[in-house]
């Protein structure tokens, strides 16, 4: 970082102020939907004015936009992660789930949102899906290659399996009703077994 101390010391304060103000829209926006949260409740979750808000974000949709570009950031770089381990296919399909179910849980009022949301900032998200199911696809075609992932179109098979963990992180516990974790209605490694059922060669 850059600057005199005190400059360096002016982002640190704006960075923290815009994440406490993301913190508490993703709150808002989980709790009561995009159409029925407003910005004043979110600056009062904040613990911000209302024009404090408006020095950060243009106004509702760019703060909700903005939101899901931080966590897709969040997400996409926790994904390459995991591919780019060096176990086999199967392993890294498996570590694949752990890790978007965990990704949920951590930031659960954002996995609500995105469970619930009827509509997403496709500015914010499309990027995002196409280099993720690019990746997943990737990892099938590799899978296919070692013998270990059963054969047919990687792209239908990477669409399936979101599918699959996407059912799964919609009736999770500790992300649809803030459960203490461990409650899950079924456990991570049954899940395997049905990933194994439907992807395994």
């Amino acid at each position: 970082m850059t600057g005199s101390p005190r400059e360096r010391r002016r982002r640190q304060h704006r960075d923290l102020s815009r994440t406490q103000i993301l913190d508490a829209a993703e709150e808002v926006f989980a709790d009561k939907g995009y159409h029925d949260a407003t910005v004043k409740e979110i600056s009062a979750r904040a613990e911000f004015s209302v024009g404090a808000v408006y020095e950060f974000f243009e106004n509702k949709d760019d703060l909700f936009a903005q939101l899901y570009a931080r966590r897709g950031a969040e997400f996409m770089a926790g994904m390459r992660v995991v591919f780019e381990a060096a176990v086999p296919p199967r392993d890294r399909l498996h570590r694949l789930a752990d890790f978007q179910i965990a990704f949920f849980r951590e930031h659960a009022a954002f996995g609500r949102l995105f469970i619930r949301a009827p509509s997403l900032p496709e500015r914010s998200v499309e990027e995002n899906y196409t280099e993720a199911m690019t990746l997943q696809s990737k990892l099938f075609r590799e899978g296919q290659d070692a013998g270990e992932l059963r054969e047919g179109d990687p792209d239908v098979l990477a669409s399936l399996f979101s599918g699959l963990v996407a059912a799964y992180q919609a009736t999770d516990p500790v992300v649809v009703d803030g459960a203490a974790p461990g409650t899950e209605r079924m456990a991570l490694a049954e899940f395997h077994d049905v990933l194994d059922a439907a992807f395994a060669a």
